[in-house]
């Protein structure tokens, strides 16, 4: 009985629907009894009857529908609670419907490589189990460890990252892949190295072990490496010089003041890892960066026939834009730049959409980037839409550990924003892909909204009375995370210079 009367809270936006049912059922019963209690019908009175039978069965059917399509919202948003630390409110059959929905979610291939991958990767989990991340493998041309060389296993650091971005606990995932052995014969390897080396001996086939993976290490979605074959990343410079090897790039081009004319792979005919192709055909979105442009985003486009079946997806093609520039790679680059030099290694039809940050950063943040010279990505808007590029702007920005660094959920939303407009474009309001994740949406927008109460209850006082919390300004809304992290180093840097003092005058 106190789950059938939640159903008439105000939360639930219920109420109106099963009024407009009750409504319906009331006028197509009136119809019926003016037939039954009727001894003669004018022509009048029956047009009156079936224009009563009409609106009211049309009002029935529509609260009906409507009053699923919220059932299945509501259910969706009950599920979300199991993302709450600490709440056991959680309600089982919901959580079973969830689930299949969630599985069911936009199919989504990530490209790229870095911490950049992993932040997009980190956000989509929250709205799909479908996200194939692939990934280029940045270590090739390191001098590998005398145990790597043993066991013939690929450089698989940035395989293990992605991993742990999708999986469901990302602090106990990354202690126990990238715990190192210190000893013996397994020096300088990791459990993550000797894992994914046991599943590939297990099943013949790196890709499959990472596929199986999902299920041993709890993750959402599966990770491929572009290619597995050995691959060097390389570089033409203006100058006419090559760059052989990937760690080297930025230096030299730094050191002779030069640019990058181009990037490449070696050798240039690699072929593409067992399922990759196939995830790119059957993705309804693909999303390529943000990252190192030229040592982690094109490399991957460079691998035999993964530009051409992206150009032949019919899927949503994006593209997140950097936030920074960076040095030896893009230096004085705009998004325009950006854009261009992905168009000029892997060609036209490769990006649909580019997201790019407000740029509304907190100088302090600037000033120290410029001093490393690095400095914002310039917002050529024109340009850009000058090449056909479709271009979103949202608030992308975050401080992590003093780094400017995209937000994982921001990143996210715009994703899931841009595939909600295509479904809706394509009339697919009332699929439960569409369904879940507009609910999804507004619940995250909602959450955001309560972060900033404006009243608050005095309990000292009377029951009903309110006290008015003080206004901020935006700004301090906005950059709070930001201004506290540079008032804390602020403060650490005084208290070290006081302590170098001392030990002067000591």
């Amino acid at each position: 009985m106190k789950g059938f009367f939640s159903w008439f809270k105000g939360s639930t936006k219920m109420k109106r629907w099963m009024l407009l049912v009750l409504v319906g059922i009331i006028l197509v019963g009136y119809g019926v009894a003016s037939i039954l209690i009727a001894k003669e019908i004018s022509f009048l009175e029956i047009g009156k009857i079936i224009l009563l039978f009409v609106l009211g069965f049309t009002l029935t059917i529509i609260g009906i529908v409507f009053a699923q399509k919220r059932t299945l919202e509501l259910l969706i948003e009950a599920s979300d609670l199991r993302l709450e630390k600490g709440n056991k409110n959680v309600n089982i059959n919901s959580l079973i419907f969830n689930k299949k929905i969630y599985n069911k979610g936009p199919n989504i291939v990530v490209i790229g490589g870095g911490s950049g991958l992993n932040t997009v990767l980190r956000g989509l989990k929250n709205y799909t189990s479908n996200i194939t991340a692939i990934v280029t493998v940045s270590d090739y041309g390191k001098l590998p460890t005398n145990s790597r060389k043993q066991l013939e296993l690929l450089p698989l650091e940035d395989i293990k990252d992605s991993l742990v971005a999708l999986s469901y606990n990302e602090q106990v995932m990354e202690g126990i892949l990238n715990l190192k052995f210190n000893h013996g014969m397994l020096r300088d390897l990791s459990f993550g190295d000797i894992y994914l080396y046991s599943m590939k001996e297990l099943y013949g086939d790196f890709t499959e072990s990472i596929e199986k993976s999902k299920a041993v290490l709890n993750i959402t979605g599966r990770v491929l490496p572009v290619t597995l074959d050995e691959v060097k990343i390389c570089a033409e410079l203006e100058n006419g010089m090559v760059v052989e090897e990937k760690d080297k790039i930025p230096e030299v081009v730094f050191d002779k003041v030069t640019k990058i004319n181009r990037i490449y792979i070696n050798p240039s005919n690699c072929v593409p890892a067992p399922g990759v192709l196939e995830a790119i055909k059957n993705a309804d979105a693909i999303i390529i960066g943000p990252g190192s442009l030229y040592t982690n985003v094109i490399p991957n486009l460079l691998v035999k026939n993964v530009s051409r079946t992206i150009k032949e997806s019919k899927a949503i093609k994006i593209y997140v834009n950097n936030i920074m520039t960076e040095p030896g790679q893009t230096d004085n680059y705009a998004i325009s730049d950006h854009i261009q030099a992905i168009i000029d290694h892997a060609g036209t039809g490769i990006i649909d959409y580019c997201i790019y940050d407000t740029g509304e950063v907190i100088p302090e943040y600037i000033r120290k980037y410029n001093m490393e010279g690095q400095d914002l990505v310039e917002q050529d808007i024109q340009k850009c839409k000058e090449k056909g590029i479709k271009l979103l702007q949202r608030n992308l920005s975050t401080i992590i550990d003093d780094n400017i660094r995209h937000n994982p959920k921001a990143v996210a939303e715009a994703i899931i924003q841009i595939i909600c407009d295509d479904l809706k474009f394509k009339d697919k309001q009332n699929e439960p892909e569409y369904i879940m994740l507009n609910s999804r949406l507004k619940e995250e927008k909602k959450r955001k909204k309560n972060l900033r109460p404006v009243f608050k209850v005095n309990n000292s006082n009377k029951k009903h009375s309110t006290k008015r919390v003080k206004k901020t300004s935006k700004f301090n809304e906005k950059y709070k995370e930001r201004v506290e992290s540079i008032k804390t180093s602020d403060k650490k840097k005084i208290e070290n210079q006081m302590r170098a003092k001392r030990e002067d005058k000591k």
